[in-house]
């Protein structure tokens, strides 16, 4: 415990002198230990999650300031159990993670609180109370993307639900928020149900033999891996294309803004989890390993992002700005995610920093906005809470109104 305070006090004098404040007492400048542990790995998204941390590990300052490690666990419960376990031993002042589970964890977690680590989880909560974490699971994607949907086909129309990995909360969530919709209209006919593993390959796969069996589908609902779903679509041969809800791949997006295939009677909204937010929360975690500030809400919820097809913009750089949203096919490939940068809360990222985990030239840290910077995340019971219940207005729509058959 006594080399960790050391090291923690080492380290803000660094940090102080790098970022033109008085650094006190002479300190040898000892870096901040700084780990990210990874357990699901291999998509697009993640790819581009953990490029987007190594690109700020290496933004001045923090090069200067962080001894930066990464242990991949895999998707073992208690092998991401024991690389916290070591994480900690090793001294970490903070650990940024993606969780394999909301539970399974809790003990590990509250071990390396009690000893001073800053526990940081990205795109799923924890049922810990002294971790910190952010996500947009309880932000509405379910329920909004339903109503989108049902907007689309004026009520009435047979459907596939295109779901994640089964028994993911995060999977669950959305699907329950969609259900709340669907359920209110009863000409919308849900004929075929699948797990696209938030896959395009595999959405592609099972969407196929989904249309097999029901060649008269007039429209889908799709979490990750919906660009998986077009391109079985353009596949079966059919003329008529139909009304489909996805995340936020490049191929995705440039589909829906694509003349011909619009012609066809492709319709799209484009909203999902977004890879920025890991690099948002290892802001957060560094600015508390740092001791610039500390945070409320420990439990925060990112804003859904929402796209939909006739607001698909191109971009003409290598950022996100003047109102554009995605980036043609020479630039990024088709399962490149677009919602990938957020210029108020991680103005250091730009193209580079996602597809090379390189820092953006001429760019340093940036602090973070002031205040509590995101709301409290709803309860969210055995995800980001124990003992408690979802809220009454738990699946109230956000981002669209309700289809009015009037």
């Amino acid at each position: 415990m006594l080399t960790k305070i050391k090291r923690t006090v080492a380290g803000l004098a660094a940090a102080a002198v790098l970022l033109g404040m008085p650094a006190g007492p002479a300190v040898a400048a000892e870096k901040v230990k700084i780990y990210l542990n990874l357990s699901y790995t291999g998509n697009s998204w993640m790819n581009q999650a953990t490029n987007i941390i190594r690109s700020l590990a290496k933004t001045p300052p923090y090069d200067e300031l962080i001894e930066y490690k990464e242990i991949v666990s895999g998707l073992d419960l208690q092998a991401q159990i024991s690389a916290y376990e070591s994480m900690i031993a090793d001294g970490a002042d903070g650990i940024i993670s993606f969780p394999l589970s909301s539970t399974g964890l809790n003990r590990a977690i509250k071990r390396g609180c009690e000893v001073g680590v800053v526990m940081m989880m990205f795109a799923q909560h924890v049922t810990e109370d002294c971790a910190y974490d952010m996500a947009y699971i309880g932000s509405g994607l379910g329920e909004n993307n339903a109503q989108w949907l049902v907007n689309e086909l004026k009520g009435k129309g047979k459907i596939f639900l295109s779901r994640g990995i089964p028994g993911h909360p995060i999977d669950k969530r959305h699907v329950d928020g969609a259900m709340s919709v669907f359920s209110k209209y009863p000409g919308i006919e849900i004929v075929a149900e699948y797990y696209g593993m938030w896959d395009d390959q595999i959405t592609q796969t099972e969407t196929a033999k989904a249309l097999v069996a029901h060649p008269d589908v007039d429209g889908i609902w799709a979490q990750a891996g919906e660009f998986g779903a077009i391109k079985a679509l353009l596949a079966s041969k059919r003329e008529r294309l139909v009304a489909i809800t996805g995340e936020n791949s490049a191929g995705f997006r440039r589909a829906l803004i694509d003349p011909e295939l619009k012609a066809r009677g492709l319709t799209g909204l484009s909203s999902g989890d977004s890879p920025i937010i890991p690099g948002i929360t290892f802001k957060i975690m560094m600015e508390m390993v740092l001791k610039q500030r500390e945070f409320k809400n420990h439990h925060m919820a990112y804003p859904l992002p929402w796209v939909p097809g006739d607001q698909v913009k191109l971009c003409e750089g290598d950022r996100i700005e003047n109102g554009c949203n995605t980036f043609p096919k020479e630039k990024v490939p088709d399962d490149f995610i677009s919602n990938t940068f957020d210029p108020e809360f991680a103005p250091e990222i730009a193209l580079i920093s996602a597809l090379e985990g390189k820092p953006t030239p001429g760019m340093s840290i940036q602090p973070l906005p002031e205040g509590d910077l995101f709301p409290a995340a709803q309860n969210l019971p055995g995800i980001n809470c124990n003992n408690c219940e979802l809220p009454k207005d738990a699946y109230a729509l956000t981002k669209i109104k309700p289809f009015d058959a009037d």
